[in-house]
């Protein structure tokens, strides 16, 4: 079986890098939860510049590592899926603290927190699997995270039964509605690039077990 640090050449490094990078995306859903149930924190909002500066950093520092670096026993698709999926998990945060900030008058009452909390939850997650790589590819404890991943994402999607029945049924604002609906789903996407993360990183360890 070969190792990631077979494949990347200078292992060490490129664990760290990833490790950063994950940890990076933990902090910005840390930040969004900040956000939701502390609001008016002037801090917060530089806080999201700060970590998407970041993670820009690492993915271009492990991009570059992978141009200059002979990959033999892992398809190159697969690491800079990792590195794309860990990069567009702040992005996406950082997307919704853009227009939450514009619209948050408009939508007093809309619980965003709970679903910011499954995804700071899912981030932490990501964080486990990405230093599962540097323990050896094991496949059950991969597996076990992958799951509660999968488990999280599930528990998301249940969370939005009641307040798009509050907004939809029994509401009657229409534009409130869709600005809801629309910052909903971009905390869906980014639970989503949790999952993809955690996907990517099975992948890896079935191929390389």
């Amino acid at each position: 079986m070969f190792s990631l640090q077979t494949i990347f050449g200078k292992g060490d490094k490129f664990y760290g890098l990833l490790e950063q990078s994950a940890a990076t995306a933990h902090e910005s859903a840390k930040a969004l939860h900040e956000l939701l149930t502390k609001p008016g924190g002037g801090s917060v909002m530089a806080a999201f510049t700060a970590t998407r500066a970041r993670e820009k950093e690492l993915a271009a520092q492990i991009s570059e590592g992978l141009v200059n670096t002979f990959v033999t026993a892992l398809d190159r698709e697969d690491i800079e899926a990792l590195n794309s999926a860990l990069y567009k998990i702040p992005k996406t945060i950082e997307k919704f603290a853009e227009r939450y900030e514009i619209v948050a008058d408009r939508l007093t009452g809309v619980d965003f927190a709970q679903r910011a909390r499954v995804l700071e939850r899912s981030s932490e997650v990501v964080v486990e699997m990405i230093g599962e790589l540097r323990r050896g590819l094991r496949i059950d404890p991969v597996k076990k995270l992958q799951d509660r991943l999968q488990a999280l994402e599930s528990e998301g999607d249940r969370m939005l039964l009641a307040p798009y029945r509050t907004l939809y049924v029994e509401g009657g604002d229409v534009m409130r509605a869709v600005l809801a609906k629309d910052l909903f789903e971009l905390i869906e996407k980014a639970i989503d690039k949790c999952r993809d993360v955690g996907n990517i990183v099975y992948s890896i360890v079935l191929k390389n077990s």
